[in-house]
């Protein structure tokens, strides 16, 4: 028999992508959070490699699930209910969790929550302290997704703006290659442009349709690709100095973009809270450009801890346990997505 506690143990799992994550979270204290990546790997091809991330899932499930248990200092005859990560991301990767999920939700006859991915960062704000009040809106940056989400409570929520090509984190990797700075390159460009004064005349501002809260950083991709390949007809070669200033002016373009399109949408709303999650919201240029407009504008910024900006468990169960008390609970017939657009959460997009 269960022992009678006053909050449900969750246990989330995530592997959306190239990390294997699982956590426990009782309410939205989180009681460990445990994470194998597998980023060494996926390292010498420039980017991920689908068959890898989902051969190294099979690998570190069972381990990081066990480790979890331990820190949290509870067993799996504890768990209450199970959060998995249903979508978006990489099918291979996703249908390793969703099985585990679905396995252990059968063995151990609790609930089932198949949770989305991105909505999941935008919610990863309510493991701050304090949290936002909902309604509150979210700016999501990260690999595959650029995105701001309006919610209204966990299960109502209102897509504002999306990637209509290259994300953010993904650009980020992208012109990180073509500077041959390597992988991950998000990380790489942020330390290089550090202390450099960007050159706001560099790269032109894709802010698209007047008022559009839509993302495109594609261009400004090949607008990088084009000025490398100017410089390498006029000198040669990639000098360091004029890598620094590549580097400091195409991430000044893009945190300019994130900025300004998430003041719009807080205006818009007429919301003053703002939260950020997603790998590209450990950017250390952003979190100052944003900072500083936030406090401009009178908006109260949310960043989760760094633990949170990345793939993680603990956004996983946090939100799953959430749209548990909300009512909502799966199957085992929980299948797996790709595209965000597919989310079964989406209340619809405006722009």
């Amino acid at each position: 028999m269960r022992r009678s506690r006053s909050a449900r143990l969750t246990l989330g799992l995530e592997t959306s992508c190239d990390e294997t994550s699982a956590a426990l979270v009782e309410r939205d204290r989180v009681l460990s959070n445990c994470t194998a990546s597998s980023l060494r790997e996926h390292a010498r091809y420039g980017g991920v490699v689908p068959e890898i991330a989902s051969r190294a899932h099979l690998t570190a499930l069972l381990p990081t699930l066990d480790l979890a248990l331990r820190r949290a200092k509870r067993r799996l005859s504890d768990v209450d209910e199970i959060a998995v990560t249903a979508g978006p991301g990489l099918l291979g990767s996703l249908l390793v969790g969703v099985s585990a999920a679905k396995a252990l939700a059968l063995a151990l006859r609790v609930p089932l929550v198949g949770v989305d991915h991105v909505l999941a960062h935008a919610y990863s704000a309510r493991l701050c302290d304090p949290a936002p009040a909902f309604p509150y809106l979210a700016l999501v940056v990260s690999g595959g997704h650029t995105t701001i989400i309006r919610m209204d409570s966990p299960a109502r929520v209102s897509v504002l703006g999306r990637t209509l090509d290259d994300a953010s984190g993904e650009a980020f990797d992208k012109v990180a290659k073509i500077l041959g700075l390597g992988y991950p390159g998000g990380p790489a460009i942020d330390r290089l442009s550090r202390g450099q004064a960007p050159d706001d005349r560099m790269f032109s501002r894709p802010y698209l349709s007047e008022g559009s809260l839509d993302f495109s950083f594609s261009g400004l991709k090949t607008a990088v690709y084009y000025k490398v390949q100017d410089a390498l007809k006029t000198s040669g070669r990639l000098t360091p100095k004029t890598k620094r200033a590549m580097a400091a002016g195409f991430q000044e373009a893009v945190c300019d973009v994130l900025v300004k399109k998430a003041l719009r949408a807080c205006a818009r709303e007429r919301l003053s809270r703002l939260a950020v999650g997603g790998g590209v919201s450990a950017n250390t240029r952003l979190r100052a450009k944003l900072d500083e407009a936030a406090r401009r504008s009178d908006i109260r910024l949310y960043w989760p801890s760094m633990a949170y900006c990345q793939d993680n468990a603990a956004m996983i169960a946090a939100y799953g346990a959430a749209l548990r008390r909300a009512g909502r609970r799966d199957t085992l017939e929980l299948g797996a997505y790709s595209d965000f657009s597919r989310s079964p959460l989406l209340s619809g997009a405006r722009s």
